[in-house]
């Protein structure tokens, strides 16, 4: 059987709704959840969950009909009769009051035949309750995304909705939150006579005649003052003595020809042909610019395209020197193109630019939507604008993406307004993390001891408040789902989350929620009851931060101090600088066990006791670092966890070094400087230990075997105490498989050799570094690898004898052409190379960059994929395997747009707006059996690794 087919087989029927029947009173209205628990040859067992959506019952009767001749045959928690196929539960006299929004449980063992469909009809106190009213779908039509419109503008509105279960009652029309549009009959048309010039976003909600609403995907339009000429990128470079090319068009059709005249102004050595262009359509004409092969000093010329009656569009024309390498020039057009307004990998609020994930929305890998973003994509953001600064001299792009991060991705004291109520002598409250996701939501657990936090109050004394400051790793740029802040539903971006539940949840099997809870979405308690279990719930705030991404922030901040400083500009980014290193002394909250327990030896969570001081630092860059607390100002509480599981691919020792030795990037604290000095060291011990014998670098470590302090298998080897894990923190899919964590990683190591010459980075690159060759291949059908395969354990960690590891070992799988992980790749080999001077790795390294080069587009870099795992789309939960987005029995409730989040359902049927995404054809004509979908997609942090590594070439070798 397929995945699909499994999913299938388990019945879950969520049925909703409140319409009654003739003899009912009208206040009865009910959602009725039927799931079977398990199910053998000639018998299952079943849950059924009532949830009273009407006003409060004084006794209630539940009926439903059997459509396969099923019987019961025990029954609890409800007294059961059954006639026929009908069956009929009365309350229990201890349960015989259902409050309005209260929910009770019954459960029941039944026989079958070969069928076991579930039922339909199921009625609370003779009022049926019906199936769930599905928000509709809408698709905008008009306008489409790159539309231009001159003042005054007539902008045409068009949509298609639709209803499967009742009628659209209307469809609004907005720009931005500004409703534009209103109507009430298909076909769903408008037009909006009220636009100002500027950049519009356009969208279409459709709401249907029980109130559930659905919002298309965004179109963006400009409007201008009048007729326009445009023209792209406007930013060009050209080689001295060499051309480029820039494009021409007009931002409308014209009625009649119109004449583009192009003129220079600035220096002589930059001419332009054609000077003259005719348009009777919109469409682009090419201009090349010719720079004079004479040798003389470096021009600059704007150029100027004008047509009566049309407002101008420029072009700023720079030349460089014959002598700078191709790759100096990649970097300035791959940079453009990042910036260039019309490429879509930024959304502008105000003055600040906000990097999407990617250019694309149908995307689904770690984020679950191409338009939300990362912390990893702000601290890319920040080494193209440090690179760019480089080269030009101009830092006012990186103070610019600093001030971005600082305002939308690291929250700020109204979005964690309780941290002056945390008590570091008890930083939270202990939840086992369970390895299935039907083990959730995971108890609290007071009775188990938890350490202290050592940092908290020395960071407090250094920084004058208690708040946190850093990332937390997801924002949904767009609003997307809705959420808004602390649901108001209407902000953007919007802090969310995704990830929650243990080691086996992957992407497609996560339930998106706010990162304010206030309970305005989800459930009776929001979301809150789906992955932690206690006596009641209050309205909370929390955030999770990925220290990967912060960590590369002090890395990038290190470069462009040293850049700066060279430039004698250093005072420029003194203030960003001192920030980078106030952020890497709230990284070290990543140093910790999640719950400040003793590190080493933890075989159970009662047994490992709590521990002062530093003694629950692993000095390691462990998954992730979280804090939260309450949404009411006047509750008093707030929380705060570390991790104990560290990836190999997440360690940075070029960060630790720089916090550790360099005087710009100190941190204020007391201890911090010292705790990055033993974290270096304790960092490249960890790569070290974990080297196979071929090279590659293994999964990691882990305090808390399987998130639980469990013991682990006997045998399993040891780094100071702490366990081996062949694929940490997660396994869909295995963690330490990708290829990408493995430069991603050893890119610190190799610049941190690169800049120090540390004997202990050589000696890992010496042996990674031709493992990585010998499976690579360069030119334009270039291969690197992709998937890993790993078998053996490494030696248990001897300081002062390290074993050889002679029984780990490293297969790749699998080869492809990922852009932004040969980026990072040829960083690895580049920097190496500069250090050693190894010409295997220089030769390699540089073709790599090369071959990207082969597979430029009018966006970037990139390379067609195929994703099979897209088929997951509409996967279920499965009892059996354990996949596919589980709910737990009994729990109801919705995302903001309607969409209902209950059993049986889906990773679509949760994020129904990628129903209405242009490219959903193609996905699903893969789920009703046809191809693997293949898609071009334009990840902003790979563009970003790309670009910098162009650059990182020309500051090393150019």
């Amino acid at each position: 059987m397929t995945r699909r087919t499994l999913a299938l087989a388990v019945a879950a029927v969520v049925v909703t709704g409140g319409v009654p029947a003739m003899a009912a009173p009208a206040a009865v209205a009910c959602t009725v959840t039927y799931q079977i628990t398990n199910e053998w040859d000639t018998g299952f067992g079943a849950g059924v969950s009532i949830r009273n959506d009407g006003d409060a019952l004084n006794g209630w009767n539940l009926t439903w009909t059997f459509p396969d001749g099923q019987r019961v045959t025990q029954g609890w928690n409800g007294n059961f009769t059954q006639s026929g196929a009908v069956v009929t539960v009365t309350n229990p006299d201890w349960a015989r009051t259902l409050p309005a929004g209260g929910t009770t449980q019954v459960g029941f063992n039944g026989s079958k035949g070969s069928a076991n469909r579930p039922p339909t009809d199921f009625a609370v106190n003779g009022v049926a309750c019906t199936g769930p009213n599905k928000p509709p779908s809408v698709a905008l039509t008009a306008p489409a995304t790159g539309g231009t419109y001159t003042l005054p503008a007539t902008i045409p509105l068009a949509a298609t909705a639709q209803d499967t279960e009742g009628t659209v009652a209307k469809v609004d029309f907005y720009a931005g939150d500004q409703l534009i549009a209103t109507d009430t009959s298909a076909p769903y048309t408008g037009t909006w006579t009220s636009a100002t010039a500027g950049d519009h976003r356009i969208t279409a909600r459709a709401t249907d005649n029980l109130g559930a609403a659905t919002t298309s995907a965004p179109a963006m339009v400009k409007v201008l003052a009048g007729p326009a000429v445009l023209a792209a990128p406007s930013t060009v470079s050209v080689k001295q003595g060499s051309t480029a090319t820039f494009d021409v068009s007009l931002a409308t059709a014209p009625s009649e020809p119109v004449t583009v005249t192009v003129a220079r102004t600035g220096s002589a050595d930059l001419t332009a042909a054609p000077t003259t262009l005719t348009f009777s359509s919109a469409a682009k004409q090419t201009v090349t610019v010719t720079s004079a092969n004479n040798g003389g000093e470096l021009a600059t010329a704007t150029f100027t395209a004008t047509a009566p009656g049309h407002s101008p569009a420029s072009v700023t024309v720079k030349e460089l020197d014959p002598s700078t390498s191709d790759f100096n020039k990649a970097f300035l057009d791959q940079y453009n193109k990042i910036k260039d307004p019309a490429s879509g990998y930024f959304r502008k609020f105000g003055d600040l630019l906000v990097p999407y994930h990617s250019v694309e929305t149908l995307m689904v890998e770690a984020p679950d939507h191409g338009h939300q973003t990362t912390s990893e994509a702000y601290s890319y953001y920040l080494w193209l604008e440090a690179s760019y600064g480089r080269v030009t001299g101009d830092w006012a792009p990186f103070k610019s993406a600093f001030a971005s991060m600082e305002k939308f991705i690291i929250p700020a004291k109204a979005d964690q307004p309780t941290n002056d109520s945390y008590n570091a002598s008890k930083p939270a409250t202990y939840a086992p993390e369970h390895p299935r996701m039907d083990r959730y939501p995971a108890v609290l657990d007071s009775a188990v001891p938890v350490g202290q936090d050592p940092i908290a109050a020395e960071l407090k004394s250094a920084y004058g408040n208690s708040d946190i400051y850093g990332m937390h790793w997801l924002i949904d740029v767009d609003n997307t789902y809705g959420f808004g802040r602390c649901g108001d539903g209407t902000t953007a971006p919007a802090y969310i989350n995704t990830y929650q539940r243990g080691s086996s949840e992957s992407v497609w099997e996560t339930i998106p929620h706010p990162s304010c809870d206030t309970f305005k979405h989800g459930g009776t308690n929001g979301y809150l009851d789906l992955f932690t279990k206690d006596s009641s719930y209050a309205k909370q705030w929390k955030y999770t931060n990925a220290p990967d991404a912060d960590a590369r922030v002090v890395q990038v901040a290190l470069l462009a101090q040293q850049w700066a400083t060279a430039q004698g500009k250093a005072g420029d980014i003194a203030s960003e600088i001192g920030k980078s290193a106030k952020m890497g002394d709230y990284l070290r909250y990543a140093m910790f066990d999640k719950y400040f327990k003793r590190i080493g030896n933890c075989t159970s969570p009662s047994s490992c006791p709590g521990a002062t001081g530093k003694n629950s630092a692993h000095y390691l860059m462990s998954w992730y670092y979280a804090w939260g607390g309450a949404y009411d100002t006047s509750a008093g509480w707030s929380w705060r966890i570390g991790d104990g599981a560290s990836h190999q691919g997440y360690q940075n020792p070029l960060a630790a070094h720089a916090l550790a030795n360099v005087p710009a990037l100190k941190p204020l604290s007391a201890t911090g400087q010292q705790d990055w000095s033993t974290s270096l060291n304790r960092q490249l011990e960890m790569l070290q230990w974990l080297q196979s014998a071929d090279g590659g670098l293994a999964g990691g470590v882990t305090n808390s075997w399987e998130g639980q302090y469990a013991s682990p298998p006997p045998g399993t080897p040891t780094f100071y105490g702490m366990y081996y894990d062949a694929h940490p923190v997660w396994r869909d899919p295995p963690s330490n498989r990708w290829f990408g964590f493995q430069v991603w990683g050893i890119e610190r190591t190799a610049a941190l050799y690169r800049l120090t010459g540390d004997a202990r980075a050589k000696k890992i690159l010496d042996k990674w570094v031709p493992w990585a060759i010998a499976n690579t291949t360069t030119g334009t059908n270039f291969q690197i690898p992709a998937d890993l395969e790993w078998s053996g354990t490494p030696d248990t960690w001897n300081a002062t004898n390290p074993g050889a590891n002679a029984n780990l070992r490293v297969r790749v799988l699998n080869r492809n052409q990922d852009v932004g992980v040969a980026a990072s790749y040829a960083k690895v080999l580049l920097n190496y190379a500069s250090r050693s001077g190894n010409a295997q790795a220089k030769t390699t390294g540089e073709a790599l960059l090369t071959s990207l080069l082969s597979h430029q587009d009018s966006l970037g870099i990139a390379t067609p994929e195929t994703r099979e795992d897209y088929k997951r789309f509409d996967d279920t939960y499965n009892a059996t395997t354990g996949e596919g987005p589980y709910v737990p029995p009994g729990w109801t409730g919705k995302m903001p747009n309607g969409d209902q989040v209950g059993q049986g359902a889906s990773f679509l049927s949760m994020r129904s707006m990628f129903r209405n995404d242009p490219q959903w054809p193609k996905v699903q004509s893969y789920l009703d059996g046809g191809p693997v979908p293949t898609f071009t997609y334009h990840r902003f942090w790979a563009q970003a690794e790309i670009a910098t590594a162009f650059s990182l070439h020309t500051e090393l070798f150019g």
